[in-house]
């Protein structure tokens, strides 16, 4: 059964192609029959093929947020110099995902997939359908920074820079609770069926829970302490009140979402672990990284904190931490503040510039 979600369309999300990947088995035993890849491009790829940029995608993003928020000319992604290809995970309600396939894997039999899955799908896409063997750069955020840290170990011959963002290469056990909450708080609907719900709509009690648990751990306790939310702006919405702006920007953007997508999406966060490379040896899969570092946290994240980045720093070779200051935490990434972003591209311009 396919559902229909205005949400996931190129009116909402932006201009994006899907290629077919064909039969792509998942590292833990399942298979996608047809696994597709929506995929948006910025700029074009050179004859040497060496000015790509690789974005993949963090939990219930799609492109659209790099695209308005990250990327253009004179910004660091800037598309007159690099070629840019944002992909879309597998699972976020653009790619191949529960809501939008149907036969063995529709609904609530979608197989179980991992950021090692991402991440050789991504590779095979670039090497098949572009022809790139060697990326400038990879750089991704939360989930993207998961992704971004799985390249750097599985194919260390194939980047050359890379710049997690708000993310980490192993995840923690704080942090696979958190995500518990968030997935609990949409299966616990009896909306939600056992996966087997006729339209998202169905699930609005439990997405909505999923927003309010991430007004809770998403934003700092600053953004809302210092009334920072008072200075966002959307079209034709406003609010006075902390709980307006959770009502009128929070929950609408989740209750718009595929329930079963961001179930899909959570598990593979929750167990995003480079050291499955090494046989759980976390220090010797950060040691196969050749890629120059930049490990961006964020000061006021309350999931991926500073010193779990920190940590992780320390065992990458040739790496180095850069703390980006946001009052939003971890919703940082959406760029609400112009001082983020300038630290943001100052710290990708350096390490695009750096020799490697």
């Amino acid at each position: 059964m396919v559902l229909q979600n205005p949400f996931y369309t190129p009116e909402v999300q932006g201009a994006y192609e899907l290629h077919s990947l064909g039969r792509f088995e998942l590292e833990d035993g399942g298979v996608i029959p047809d696994l597709q890849l929506a995929v948006a491009t910025y700029g074009e790829l050179n004859e040497a093929r060496d000015n790509a940029i690789l974005v993949p995608t963090w939990f219930s993003g799609t492109h659209q947020t790099w695209e308005l928020v990250y990327i253009g000319p004179g910004r660091a992604l800037d598309p007159d110099k690099y070629f840019i290809i944002v992909i879309n995970q597998i699972g976020n309600g653009l790619s191949t995902s529960p809501h939008n396939t149907d036969g063995e894997i529709a609904m609530s039999k979608f197989p179980n997939v991992r950021i090692g899955d991402d991440v050789r799908a991504q590779e095979q896409l670039l090497r098949e359908v572009f022809g790139i063997e060697r990326l400038a750069l990879v750089v991704g955020g939360s989930m993207g920074a998961q992704q971004t840290w799985e390249w750097a170990v599985r194919f260390p011959d194939k980047v050359l820079r890379a710049a997690p963002i708000a993310g980490t290469a192993q995840n923690t056990p704080h942090d696979f609770l958190f995500t518990q909450t968030l997935l609990d708080a949409i299966s616990s609907d009896p909306g939600w069926n056992g996966g087997e719900y006729a339209d998202h709509a169905d699930v609005v009690a439990g997405l909505t829970r999923h927003a309010d648990i991430w007004a809770v751990l998403g934003f700092s306790t600053e953004f809302w302490k210092t009334e920072f939310w008072r200075g966002i702006e959307l079209p034709d919405v406003t609010w006075d009140t902390f709980e307006e702006f959770r009502d009128r920007f929070l929950r609408p953007v989740f209750t718009a979402m595929d329930p079963n997508a961001l179930l899909v999406m959570g598990w593979k966060w929750q167990r995003g672990d480079v050291a499955r490379n090494t046989d759980g040896d976390l220090a010797a899969a950060l040691g196969r990284i050749t890629a120059k570092v930049f490990v961006m946290p964020h000061d006021e994240d309350m999931f991926f904190p500073p010193r779990d980045a920190a940590a992780e720093q320390a065992l990458t070779p040739n790496s180095e931490l850069r703390v980006l200051h946001t009052i939003a935490g971890h919703f940082g990434l959406f760029g609400f503040e112009p001082s983020y972003l300038a630290e943001v591209d100052a710290n990708l311009r350096e390490l695009l510039a750096t020799p490697v």
